[in-house]
């Protein structure tokens, strides 16, 4: 901006030139002086062009100045923007699971629980040893027969506790898995007993590894499906009808959809024999042949149903003298809640086969019968079930009701003397009521009636109160 004094100057210089042109000859002092004046306005004029670009130049470079620092806050306000949205934004490093831990690249779990029960039982027709395993949990054909009654037993029980560990590991886009789990009941001790330090020996329950469709290792059976079992205080539960073994095998899994898998194994074989006369189990390992087992297992909307078929070659063979046989077994189990609310639960089981005893109620019946006189080896047939209503009461509180059985047939061509000590049948209803105060950890309270019966007719019972307190993590 030029100043008042330039814009007077500049006027008059203006009216000055006009007044100069129209007597650009003239030649007096007069006019020398006023051609002189002409020169100095002009003079004045070129410097006031001068300040007029000069100006121009610096208000071009403020402006460029403004723009420039407008695009520079532009820019910082897109960089803090981008700040702020960085972190969830920003890629998820893979970390260890939140109930586990890792190692390189393999993902570790550590879990189990620590359960105690105390019993009070009464058999009804005798007693049963301290250290038989009848003591620590229901097992039919513990219960004694034709004996006197004796008062009621106490037992409390720490033995069921259990520990696992499994693996996890992404190997070139396949996943491989290990999981090994022990506990205190299966191995009956040896470091002391209920008189003082009460020590048990920890067992392996089951090791295998996974990879992709394929399992190798102890598992369970693959004719048997545990995620059908009734919630028991009890170790195992609705014993005589529950198929149910642990063994080394290999397995291979396909899933036909997404509801629907089938499961091929192979397994670990042992033919458990019983000479004619006597109820005495044998183990034999004269197995040249494993047990090949298929299991279909259907999920929908309200549950699962599974369909299970085993193919065995028993034998025995004691040198001069053995026989083989043929066994087969078909197993359907299920579970489905009943109302849209998932109050009620219906779990059941059913069993049918020849030759099969030692997978069903812990062998109760042996797989055949063998008759040293002659060589031969003649399959028992068995049939067993068990049906269990659960109820939800609330969330924290929830009842089961089950019913079981097995019945056991052995050859018509033997006389009923030979077999007159064999299991013919057992039999159990419970009732129970759990409550869960916080996650993981379970009260619960049952009580249990069984009932063996040989082939000759005689029978014994057992009336069982049991208390569960139990942590799960």
């Amino acid at each position: 901006m030029l100043n008042t004094k330039r814009r007077h100057q500049l006027l008059s210089g203006i009216a000055l030139v006009a007044f100069a042109a129209t007597n650009a000859h003239a030649d007096t002092p007069k006019e020398q002086e006023l051609e002189a004046r002409v020169a100095a306005l002009e003079r004045l004029f070129g410097a006031v062009q001068s300040e007029l670009a000069a100006t121009k130049v610096e208000n071009d470079r403020l402006r460029a100045e403004a723009a420039a620092s407008q695009a520079r806050t532009a820019e910082l306000s897109a960089s803090v923007a981008t700040i702020r949205v960085a972190p969830a934004q920003a890629p998820t490093p893979i970390a260890a699971p939140a109930d586990g831990f890792k190692v390189g690249a393999t993902s570790i779990k550590l879990g189990g629980f620590l359960k105690t029960t105390v019993d009070i039982t009464r058999w009804n027709d005798g007693d049963v040893a301290t250290g038989n395993l009848g003591r620590d949990f229901y097992l039919p054909q513990s219960t004694p027969i034709n004996g006197v009654r004796e008062s009621v037993d106490n037992d409390f029980n720490a033995k069921q506790t259990r520990l696992w560990l499994s693996t996890e590991t992404a190997i070139n886009g396949h996943t491989l898995k290990g999981y090994v789990e022990g506990d205190f009941q299966t191995s009956p001790g040896t470091q002391g007993n209920e008189r003082t330090t009460n020590g048990y020996n920890f067992a392996l329950r089951r090791a295998y590894f996974q990879y992709d469709r394929f399992t190798f290792g102890e598992d369970w059976t693959t004719f048997q499906n545990v995620a059908t079992l009734p919630e028991s205080t009890d170790y195992i539960g609705p014993t005589e009808s529950i198929v149910f073994a642990r063994q080394a095998l290999v397995r291979y899994s396909y899933p036909l959809n997404k509801a629907t898998t089938v499961h091929f194994a192979v397994e670990n074989p042992e033919t458990a024999s019983a000479n004619l006369g006597s109820p005495t189990l044998i183990e034999n390992d004269d197995d040249s042949v494993p047990d090949f087992v298929v299991r279909l297992n259907h999920s929908f909307a309200t549950g699962e149903i599974s369909v299970a078929g085993i193919a065995r070659r028993l034998s025995v063979d004691n040198g001069a003298i053995g026989d083989t046989s043929s066994a087969y077994g078909l197993s359907v189990t299920g579970k489905m809640t009943l109302d849209a609310a998932k109050r009620y639960e219906w779990k059941f089981m059913a069993t049918y086969g020849s030759g099969i005893g030692r997978y069903v109620g812990l062998n109760f019946a042996p797989d055949a019968v063998f008759v040293p006189a002659t060589g031969q080896l003649k399959n028992v047939d068995i049939l067993a079930g068990y049906s269990a209503l659960k109820v939800n009461w609330t969330p924290k509180l929830r009842s089961s009701l089950t019913g079981s059985i097995q019945t056991v047939d052995y050859d018509n061509a033997f006389a009923l003397a030979s077999l007159a000590n064999f299991n013919k049948q057992a039999w159990s209803v419970s009732a129970n009521l759990f409550y869960s105060p916080v996650k993981g950890v379970d009260l619960g309270a049952e009580y249990r009636h069984g009932v063996r019966e040989v082939v000759s007719g005689a029978n014994g019972s057992l009336d069982r109160l049991e208390f569960l307190a139990k942590y799960s993590f």
